[in-house]
């Protein structure tokens, strides 16, 4: 049986055990709840009522946290001509071809990377490094396409990814304890209503089931899942 250290089972002393939690008051217990020497970050899981074994009940999409993520992202853009210089100027921090055969040689110093789309043939080759470390490019998220300015900019401001897991869950970073609790509500309630947004027409019942916020070393608070049904 896993025991917790003494710190954990302090601050899980503070949250009572079946109480579901209005989601400002769960974030406060998530930021005084924290005790790692580090600025801890804060994370939300939600589990749906969907099959992700269906096509047609996948939940995936894209949100700009409008208080950012609180982590410097290092963008890689794959394009040429103008559209290199748009990413440049946007604030891309690598830009160019010549990236490819880098990443072919096990680069990967980066944490986005945008492509437009008459550079995906040459990414295809890189799928069986770009896959496993979800780095490919993907139209549905943004991250294949002409207007890489705006793609970049998202992304530096904290456009973040989400999909269902295989057991029907979301994970999802939304910020880190060192934020004000109105910046923490703001980035949750961002990503909540993009949930809901992302209902598949084909699940049935009950569509948010559960949902939880922590921190990195901390406990678990259950979120009252009451205003997403």
């Amino acid at each position: 049986m896993r025991k917790h250290g003494k710190k954990f089972v302090t601050s899980a002393k503070r949250v009572q055990e079946g109480l579901a939690y209005e989601a400002t008051k769960a974030l406060e217990l998530v930021k005084t709840g924290a005790f790692a020497k580090f600025d801890e970050t804060v994370e939300v899981a939600v589990r749906l009522g969907v099959d992700p074994r269906h096509a047609d009940q996948i939940v995936r999409g894209t949100v700009v946290l409008p208080a950012g993520t609180g982590k410097s992202v290092r963008v890689l853009v794959i394009a040429v001509g103008d559209k290199a210089r748009e990413a440049e100027a946007a604030g891309a921090d690598f830009v160019g071809t010549e990236f490819l055969q880098k990443i072919k040689d096990n680069w990967l110093d980066f944490d986005v990377l945008i492509a437009t789309p008459d550079q995906m043939g040459q990414l295809g080759a890189l799928g069986r490094i770009l896959g496993p470390r979800g780095l490919m490019p993907n139209p549905k998220a943004g991250t294949v396409t002409f207007d890489v300015g705006r793609a970049v900019k998202e992304v530096k401001a904290g456009k973040i990814e989400f999909r269902v897991d295989k057991g029907g869950n979301v994970h999802a970073a939304i910020g880190k304890v060192s934020f004000a609790l109105d910046a923490l509500q703001t980035n949750f309630a961002a990503f909540m209503d993009q949930i809901v947004r992302s209902k598949p027409a084909a699940a049935k019942g009950v569509y948010v089931r559960n949902v939880a916020v922590s921190s990195t070393m901390g406990p678990g608070v259950t979120v009252d899942t009451t205003p997403y049904r």
